[in-house]
């Protein structure tokens, strides 16, 4: 007890502007939003034309350990500002989560556990996710309870495309489609078309920009979670590979390494690299 009244007093110190406390950490007791907005109650209900919650930034899996660096009251709820190792891409705003989705720490936790599955689990995984609407900022797809009432409704049910192989592989692959692009290895595609491509596709290869991102799931089909504006549904769909390239390279050219970022895309091969790893 002493130390939760340690951990308060402190926190109730900092909270004027944002303050910064000493060491205080956070661990995800549920699938937690984590968002770009400090208000979450009213962000939580915005949508955009899209039906979008844009101030979403992902879900962060239970056991997802948080730096707290302070608190505020923002629509009756306490909320915390946090950073985490499970989401490590700058914020000139910073990221909240509810703190009724979260415990404190005195001292700093383990990180979650991240253990790969298999190649074809995490294949099989995201098959069963097809048809399953798009959600900005998802990677769980049944959804987060929702905090408001006693009727144990779900919020945020589905994924992005990031969100579907975040999913799929239990939180072990990046976040980001940006960090996606330079994740694993580069297969040497420059100069090639779409046929040829798709030919050297390997099972969970990443065809990826930053912005979006395609897996490969066998010799000539690719997953993707795509974002249908007026369609929220489309969501999860499997895709010819070949054909879903030719689409891209209408307006992105293939190339080994992303260097300008816009027009241009790259197929990374990670899962070998990544088991050696783990």
């Amino acid at each position: 007890m002493r130390a939760f009244a340690t951990l308060s007093l402190i926190l109730a110190t900092a909270t004027n502007g944002w303050g910064a406390p000493a060491a205080i950490y956070a661990v995800a007791k549920e699938a937690t939003p984590v968002l770009n907005r400090a208000a979450i109650p009213s962000a939580l209900a915005e949508r955009d034309g899209c039906g979008q919650v844009r101030a979403l930034e992902f879900v962060a899996l239970p056991g997802t350990v948080f730096s707290v660096s302070g608190e505020l009251q923002a629509g009756g709820v306490t909320v915390y500002r946090v950073s985490s190792d499970d989401y490590p891409y700058p914020s000139a705003g910073g990221y909240f989560v509810d703190s009724r989705s979260v415990r404190l720490e005195a001292d700093r936790p383990g990180e979650r556990w991240r253990a790969l599955p298999a190649k074809a689990e995490i294949v099989a995984a995201m098959k069963r996710r097809v048809g399953t609407g798009y959600v900005w900022g998802g990677n769980v797809a049944g959804g987060v309870a929702e905090r408001r009432g006693e009727g144990g409704s779900r919020i945020l049910a589905g994924v992005d495309c990031s969100g579907l192989l975040y999913e799929a592989t239990d939180g072990y692959t990046p976040r980001n489609t940006s960090s996606l692009t330079t994740y694993g290895k580069g297969v040497a595609i420059a100069g090639k078309g779409a046929t040829a491509i798709a030919a050297m596709l390997r099972p969970l290869d990443l065809i990826v920009w930053p912005g979006h991102v395609l897996i490969a799931i066998d010799g000539d089909r690719v997953i993707e979670s795509r974002l249908v504006c007026g369609n929220p549904t489309q969501g999860v769909r499997i895709r010819n590979a070949a054909a879903a390239l030719a689409e891209i390279m209408r307006t992105r050219q293939p190339v080994d390494a992303i260097n300008r970022g816009k027009g241009e895309f790259v197929v990374r091969r990670w899962y070998e690299s990544a088991a050696v790893d783990r």
